[in-house]
């Protein structure tokens, strides 16, 4: 088993704890909407998350990440987004420290992210760059500080992500193969909790 197991499959625990101590209807609502977003995403299960009752039917996402830009704009240009995540399988990520403040236009707060990364994507994306001695067929550890920007519509639903990465915060490390956790491993870690909100 992965040493980064049990972080990764309690990812939300603050959040959920935010959540019970939540009285407000729509920031209850619209807290409740990111966790279930980040459990379908990182199950690569994207086509559930952006479903017309979870994200507005055309979302705009502005991701700034490892110096550079990108903006998508419409349901056509996420959907395709995602889509070469899980082809990439590069959506294995979790929350190791996340402080959020949640209003009626949605959420906003300073998150610490890790994530299993092809060593190819780290040439060629907002991922990072290569260097010397990594191998672009291995899997890379990034952990990095993001700030996150999330509006929401009278209906709680997803509007778009705004992300800001610290750069200075940015580290790369090599694991134990035996510490990654593949795409099909995190579905499976995530189906029972995923089940239990769906039901």
């Amino acid at each position: 088993m992965s040493r980064y197991e049990h972080d990764f499959t309690h990812m939300f625990a603050g959040l959920e704890k935010q959540i019970a101590d939540t009285d407000n209807p729509r920031h209850r609502a619209i807290l409740k909407n990111y966790r279930m977003h980040g459990l379908l995403e990182v199950a690569g299960r994207y086509e559930e998350l952006l479903a017309p009752d979870m994200t507005v039917e055309q979302p705009h996402y502005r991701l700034h990440e490892g110096g550079q830009s990108l903006i998508l704009d419409g349901m056509d240009q996420v959907t395709a987004f995602y889509a070469s995540l899980v082809a990439a399988n590069a959506l294995v990520m979790w929350v190791n420290r996340q402080a959020i403040a949640v209003h009626d236009h949605g959420f906003s707060g300073e998150v610490e992210f890790r994530q299993f990364v092809p060593g190819a994507m780290l040439g060629e994306s907002v991922f990072g760059s290569v260097q010397a001695g990594e191998d672009p067929d291995d899997v890379y550890l990034l952990t990095r500080t993001l700030a996150f920007v999330w509006p929401y519509d009278e209906r709680g639903r997803l509007i778009g992500e705004h992300v800001y990465e610290d750069g200075a915060s940015r580290r790369i490390e090599k694991p134990d193969p035996a510490d990654v956790i593949t795409a099909a491993r995190a579905a499976e870690l995530l189906a029972p909790e995923i089940a239990r909100e769906i039901a």
